[in-house]
């Protein structure tokens, strides 16, 4: 459907007979080349009804007018940043579908990658079907096999670089990686979206994060592969960012008692990024940051009365999930600190005997 069509309420569960309905976000930031290639390629789905949602976060080259006639398309934003979560919101705001994906616009599926996304989504205990995303670069490789989450709240893209024949299993992963995944829309709206605080980065773990503590998986499906043109630092303030938002994180997703328990590992994990901080010229981010949490901390305390009201879920039978050990592939550990992250490693062990039953 275009920018100019009506478009109908949602309506209820296909027959088995009919494809399922999906709308998939994409967001238009700036000029990206792979964006209108990533369009079609969604709405060249098999076995699947798809409309596109587009987003405009700020497109510059004209890609988002080209689409705007397109069958299947719908645009929407009036070329402001919101940032990713907001404008996920956005899009999602105005979908029709059964099924939301979230996709990128650096990032190409192929044509089975929505069907199987939504063959796992579809289980009732399953929250986020998360998809096997390869290095555009490099297909054989992967950029995520589902994101790692860190019991400090540090997260990252798990198995980056790795063969993806040597992840072919599907499996329960801590996080999905927004770039590439799908949920059911009952999901998403029980779940009220993104918090637009996030603006961007971590508030896909927080989303896959708020499905555990509700009783849902999230799943690694090694058959729903995209192709993205990553680049690690392609956005200029993303430490600030992945900073910020690991505190938003872990203040209102963790319970009291293991924030209490955590209290010492955190303090020595922040002397350690100012020190990194420090040392890279991005104090004044650092900084920044916490300045933000200071002044919006009544936010701080009413979204964690909220994610804490809605979790069904404990920290400690969550705590299979978080990894204990900073090893992230794309943005390695400075050997220096390894002893540090092995002392880490030994204290979440023994912390792990603590956090409330």
């Amino acid at each position: 459907m275009t920018g100019t069509n009506s478009r109908q309420s949602p309506a209820a569960e296909a027959s088995p007979a009919e494809p399922p309905r999906v709308s998939a976000v994409v967001l238009a930031y700036r000029a990206e080349p792979w964006f209108e290639k990533s369009v079609h390629a969604l709405l060249g789905s098999h076995d699947v009804k798809v409309d596109v949602v587009v987003v405009d976060n700020g497109c510059t080259d004209g890609a988002v007018d080209r689409l705007r006639d397109v069958a299947g398309v719908l645009v929407v934003g009036d070329g402001e940043n919101l940032g990713f979560s907001a404008g996920c919101n956005l899009g999602a705001s105005v979908a029709t579908g059964q099924y939301l994906a979230l996709v990128n616009g650096d990032l190409v599926v192929d044509p089975d990658a929505l069907r199987h996304l939504v063959d796992v989504a579809r289980e009732p205990d399953v929250g986020i079907a998360a998809g096997s995303v390869r290095l555009g670069d490099d297909p054989d490789r992967l950029n995520t096999a589902g994101n790692e989450i860190h019991f400090l709240g540090f997260s990252w893209v798990g198995g980056f670089g790795e063969l993806a024949s040597e992840r072919a299993v599907a499996r329960d992963v801590a996080g999905a990686m927004g770039a590439l995944l799908v949920l059911r829309r009952s999901v998403w709206n029980g779940l009220d979206g993104f918090a637009p605080e996030y603006f961007a980065f971590h508030e896909d773990a927080e989303l896959s994060w708020r499905c555990w503590q509700g009783g849902l998986r999230v799943q690694y499906v090694p058959d729903a592969i995209g192709l993205h043109r990553y680049e690690f630092a392609r956005v200029s303030n993303k430490l600030y960012l992945a900073e910020r938002n690991r505190l938003i994180f872990v203040l209102t997703c963790w319970e009291a008692r293991t924030l209490c328990v955590l209290a010492p590992a955190f303090l020595g994990v922040e002397l350690a990024v100012i020190a990194a901080s420090v040392s890279g010229g991005w104090f004044r981010a650092k900084l920044q940051g916490w300045r933000w949490l200071w002044t919006h901390r009544r936010w701080l305390q009413q979204r964690r009365g909220v994610v804490q009201a809605h979790r069904t879920v404990s920290d400690r039978r969550l705590a299979h999930l978080m990894t204990d050990h900073l090893d992230a592939r794309n943005y390695p550990l400075p050997p220096v600190l390894r002893p540090f992250d092995e002392l880490l490693a030994w204290y979440w062990r023994v912390a792990r005997r603590f956090l409330a039953p």
